[in-house]
This record gives C-alpha cells, sequence and structure tokens, in this order.
C-alpha cells in the first residue's frame, strides 16, 4: 500500500512539474513624462527624480530609454553584435543592475555620475 500511495505522489509531483502553464506577459513599466526625442540626460535625470520620489518602475524605464538613446550609433555590421564598451552604456548598466538589486543609493549615484558624461547630452 505504502508502495502505491509513493508512486502516485510522485507521479502527481512529476506531472504538475513537468507541465508547461502560460505565463503572464509581465507589466508595463510608467513610461516618464519626457519627450521621445530628448537626449540621454533628460532620461537621466528623470530616472533619478523617479528615483528620489520612490517610483522605481519609472527610473527602470528611464534609465532604459536612455541607454537606447545612447546605442543610437552607426557601427560596422560586423561589430553590431558586439557589445557596446561606450562609458555611458556602462554606466547605465550599472546604474540598472544597482536598481535591480534594490540599491536606490548606488544607482543615484550612477546616474550623477553620468549626468556628467558628455555623451549624454549628445541626441
Amino acid at each position: 500500500m505504502f508502495r502505491i500511495v509513493v508512486a502516485a505522489a510522485l507521479l502527481l509531483g512529476a506531472g504538475a512539474a513537468g507541465a508547461q502553464t502560460p505565463q503572464a506577459p509581465a507589466p508595463r513599466l510608467p513610461i516618464p513624462a519626457v519627450n521621445e526625442n530628448a537626449p540621454p540626460a533628460t532620461f537621466i535625470e528623470a530616472a533619478r527624480q523617479a528615483l528620489a520620489a520612490g517610483r522605481t518602475g519609472e527610473a527602470q524605464e528611464a534609465i532604459e530609454r536612455a541607454e537606447s538613446r545612447t546605442l543610437d550609433r552607426a557601427v560596422k555590421p560586423s561589430l553590431a553584435s558586439q557589445p557596446s564598451q561606450q562609458p555611458l552604456v556602462q554606466q547605465l548598466r550599472d546604474a540598472r543592475t544597482a536598481l535591480a538589486a534594490g540599491d536606490k543609493l548606488r544607482a543615484t549615484e550612477i546616474l550623477a555620475a553620468a549626468l556628467k558624461n558628455p555623451e549624454a547630452q549628445q541626441p
């Protein structure tokens, strides 16, 4: 009797673990109130303000948009798959990483440094 119960439990557990359940899409992050064509610095400042107000989702979205603006660049097709080595891109990645780790103070410090980067002012 014990073997049957254990076997049934194992089968039920395996069926549940192996079943593929569709995952709901991630919720959309709040969009910062910034002109879509603004330079990266505008998005970085929006991220700083959102962090100061405790709106981490909006801060994340603003950082990602600043990074996208920075990545708008012309590269040879053969180099397109290589990650950017631009200092501003690295700063924004570090800010995203700090924010994801819950370190809002570090993310704010990195964003302050990124604002001083001349690349941030370029459209």
